[in-house]
């Protein structure tokens, strides 16, 4: 009797039926847990408006009902987390509203952010990216949503967030600043130009998800001191190889982005011709700034903006 030889294809199509049914069972479980917490959150909050009107009146509502379900059902359920469950049906009434690609602790992270629209902007990324707890995490914690708005109004980062259009432009979707503190390199530490590039090839992963999604071409210049007019020209030249020998005539061309630690908007804008769409200067931080540092940014920009006699949200 021969020995009947199966087909490669057939044994990945299975594991890809095993893993995404998996996955699915994750996802499913994890789902349910939301919306447990949801309805104890709006169990919760029924209770107070039925209850006594005194101020006080929720907190010993909270307190006492975690008396009891943590005795019986552990920590999943102490004062603390019952209070996320009241805050987050506040927060998202609406059950069908709920998104079953979010877990608890994604749905934790959210509504702790006060800000309505920022907390729009990273429930739909999250969504957007299938991003995992660490990866909201760390976009949440380096101020992606105040980063886009030093080159962007807040229309159109919620605007592109919630798929209503395509970015027109990459600044639209290209941080500045770049925040690169997973690569371990030390502020005011000496280090080269390939030391940078090495540790970001070592954390290849990480250096994707903060260059963002939509990027199959692009050229990538990186400078550990200010940039000068023969850096953007070298740029430009590496972009021009690309575009005339390795693009495809259907793709849409190349973008280069020189990564600096520090830039000079004006020697950018006077280098580069008029109408630049494809060279962008992006400076890198080693660090997770404060928020109080990105909003001086911010506002810096929008002086800046004013000046040239345009206007910003």
């Amino acid at each position: 009797m021969t020995k009947e030889v199966i087909s490669a294809k057939l044994v990945q199509d299975a594991r890809q039926i095993i893993e995404n049914a998996r996955k699915n069972a994750v996802r499913s479980v994890d789902f349910c847990r939301v919306q447990m917490y949801w309805n104890l959150g709006r169990r919760i909050f029924e209770e107070e408006q039925h209850g006594k009107k005194r101020a006080d009146y929720g907190a010993y509502i909270v307190k006492s009902l975690a008396e009891k379900l943590e005795a019986e059902y552990g920590s999943g359920f102490s004062k603390r987390q019952l209070e996320f469950c009241r805050q987050f049906y506040n927060i998202f009434p609406i059950a069908n509203a709920l998104r079953s690609q979010l877990n608890w602790s994604q749905y934790r992270m959210l509504i702790q952010i006060s800000d309505p629209d920022k907390r729009e902007y990273y429930e739909l990324e999250a969504v957007n990216n299938s991003w995992n707890g660490r990866e909201l995490e760390r976009q949440i914690n380096s101020q992606l949503y105040e980063r886009l708005l030093l080159s962007n109004d807040k229309e159109s980062v919620l605007a592109v967030a919630r798929k209503e259009r395509i970015p027109k432009t990459p600044q639209e979707v290209i941080k500045d600043p770049m925040i690169l503190e997973f690569v371990g390199l030390k502020m005011n530490s000496a280090f080269y130009e390939s030391d940078l590039e090495g540790a970001i090839i070592s954390h290849i992963t990480d250096f994707l998800l903060e260059l963002g999604k939509g990027f199959s071409f692009v050229v990538i210049e990186i400078k550990t001191g200010k940039i000068t007019h023969q850096d953007l020209g070298q740029l430009q030249m590496y972009v021009n190889y690309h575009d005339r020998i390795e693009k495809l005539p259907d793709e849409n061309p190349t973008i280069g982005i020189l990564l600096c630690a520090g830039k000079n908007d004006s020697a950018v804008k006077m280098t580069l011709p008029e109408g630049n769409k494809t060279i962008l200067a992006s400076e890198y931080k080693l660090y997770l700034p404060t928020t109080e540092q990105l909003v001086g940014e911010i506002n810096e920009a929008k002086e800046l903006v004013k000046k040239a006699g345009h206007s910003i949200n």
